[in-house]
């Protein structure tokens, strides 16, 4: 639809309904005429020769720093032991000897070992006759069900959806399907009861595993992404280290919210000195400071008194109550034990700015990789500042496996006229100016080698709920988005902790004896000391 100026009716005769649907039809031709604009301007730029659009690919600057490989020949490394092999790890559940009728002459000369792996599918259905009896005042008694039934379906078949759905990622439908195949009467409603329903136990490990994992963290990565709950859009948050994941989603995305999803289970409000530092560090008004002082120590149970508290100290404006707020959830986390000294690594996304913050040097290199230098000499000096960049992220990576004085210092400098150089190009030197100015955040690791540089775990961690969305769609109800935050997480755990996720789940739900641990215990035992 094509509208002339000519055409259009007189706006002060039409009704609010008229003038919204011709918004709309308009926004509509103007999406359209983009669109061909674009298209067009690269077909002309293709019949002239020219370039058309940067099609920009990844800098590539954690492979190309990686250490080379040692050359062929000889090596002072010792000479690597055979593995043994794979079948070695494998229970052998039965032993079954070959038959062979040998000749008279033949010598036994004992047994050449063939292992054959299966796995066997069977649908079990157990009928319980339940005695009844009528007692003399009329009462019908029934014999209980043994403790270990908990419904009609059975703890495998709740453990096989659960793998199924949230490590496989197959769909609802095709769950329904396949257990159909194998003779399972169940519906689609029921598969999703059993999906999201009824794992208080599960919910409150996740809950335990981030609590354990933000209380030990010497550092921390963060990451989101897109997620739509109850056809709104929303964000998936992944918090996590080398030992732990949590994903959390939440309705908006920013920097108060994020400090709520560090909170975690905590819904407290602390005014402490953890929360006198972050106002000073956020540049809070003074008013704001003075009030909140004055009441230094005070801690509120939840929101609504927090939010009382405000209105009585006189703070209403949308951005004094949002940064006070945001300090108070900052005490909280200080007063729970969660964070103390933990540096938080992130793309540099304004939401994660906080507390003690690094930034991720490859998200930090992209700034320069995505200019689009014209001349020959900008693209020389982008070319030249691109490689300083990736070798001084190198030395970094080595400083961080063997740390020194000397090292540091020399750093510093490199990184000082590095990114205070002048090289013509306008936007270079911006980009370079920019980063200047996050030096603290870029090199967090020359004080603390533990931190990594870059926010790759995050980035690999969040595959998963992007994976799961683009499979599934959004989530329909508050247990389904639970579900899946709680069991994306678990299993990522699991991961890097070296469990098997099904092995787990067998373990929680009663069917095997594997003896796992609770994981917020194997989190606590793997943290590393943290300086007195």
């Amino acid at each position: 639809m094509t509208i002339r100026p000519k055409d259009l009716p007189n706006l002060e005769d039409l009704s609010a309904a008229e003038l919204r649907s011709l918004v709309v039809s308009l926004l509509e031709t103007v999406a359209q005429l983009e669109a061909r604009v674009a298209a067009l301007t690269d077909e002309n730029a293709r019949l002239k020769g020219l370039k058309g659009r940067p099609n920009l690919k990844p800098s590539g600057m954690e492979k190309g720093t990686d250490p080379l490989p040692a050359a062929s020949g000889k090596t002072d490394r010792p000479p690597r032991r055979q593995a043994p092999p794979k079948s070695a790890r494998l229970l052998v559940d039965e032993d079954r000897v070959v038959p062979l009728s040998p000749q008279p002459d033949w010598r036994f000369k004992g047994f050449k070992v063939y292992t054959v792996q299966d796995l066997v599918v069977e649908t079990r259905v157990v009928r319980y006759w339940r005695r009844c009896y009528r007692t003399p005042e009329g009462r019908l008694v029934i014999a209980p069900l043994p403790p270990e039934v908990q419904g009609h379906f059975g703890p495998n078949l709740v453990r096989h959806l659960l793998s199924q759905h949230y490590q496989c990622r197959v769909t609802m439908p095709l769950l329904q399907h396949q257990l159909d195949d194998f003779g399972i009467l169940i519906s689609a409603g029921q598969i999703s009861n059993l999906l999201t329903k009824g794992h208080d136990a599960f919910h409150a490990e996740k809950a335990a595993v981030k609590q354990a994992g933000l209380e030990t963290a010497r550092w921390i990565s963060v990451d989101d992404t897109g997620a739509r709950h109850l056809g709104v859009n929303g964000v998936t948050t992944q918090i996590g280290d080398d030992r732990f994941t949590s994903f959390d989603t939440v309705a908006a995305k920013s920097r108060l919210m994020f400090l709520m999803t560090l909170r975690g289970e905590f819904q407290d409000y602390v005014i402490n000195a953890a929360a006198l530092i972050y106002l000073h560090e956020q540049d809070a008004p003074a008013f704001l400071i003075e009030r909140l002082t004055a009441h230094d120590g005070r801690q509120f149970a939840d929101e609504d008194a927090w939010t009382d508290h405000l209105i009585a100290l006189g703070i209403t404006g949308a951005k004094a109550v949002r940064l006070a707020s945001e300090a108070a959830v900052a005490g909280s986390l200080d007063h729970h034990g969660l964070l103390h000294d933990t540096v938080i690594v992130s793309d540099g996304a304004g939401q994660f700015d906080v507390l003690r913050h690094g930034l991720c040097w490859i998200h930090a290199e992209r700034l320069i990789h995505r200019l689009v230098p014209v001349t020959e000499a900008q693209r020389a000096a982008v070319a030249l500042v691109r490689h300083l960049i990736w070798w001084l992220y190198r030395d970094l990576k080595l400083y961080r496996a063997d740390p020194s004085i000397r090292a540091k210092a020399g750093l510093k400098a490199r990184f000082d006229r590095l990114f205070g150089r002048t090289t013509g190009f306008a936007e270079l030197d911006a980009a370079l100016a920019r980063l200047k100015r996050r030096k603290t955040e870029l090199l967090v690791a020359l004080e603390r080698p533990e931190v990594p540089l870059n926010t790759n775990s995050s980035e690999q961690d969040v595959r998963d709920p992007v994976t799961v969305r683009k499979i599934s769609g959004s989530t329909r109800s508050e247990d389904g988005r639970r579900g899946r935050d709680t069991f994306l997480s678990l299993k990522k755990t699991c991961q890097k902790n070296a469990i098997s996720f099904w092995a787990y789940l067998g373990d929680r739900l009663g069917i095997t004896a594997h003896g796992i641990a609770p994981l917020p215990d194997l989190i606590r035992q793997r943290a590393a000391p943290k300086p007195v």
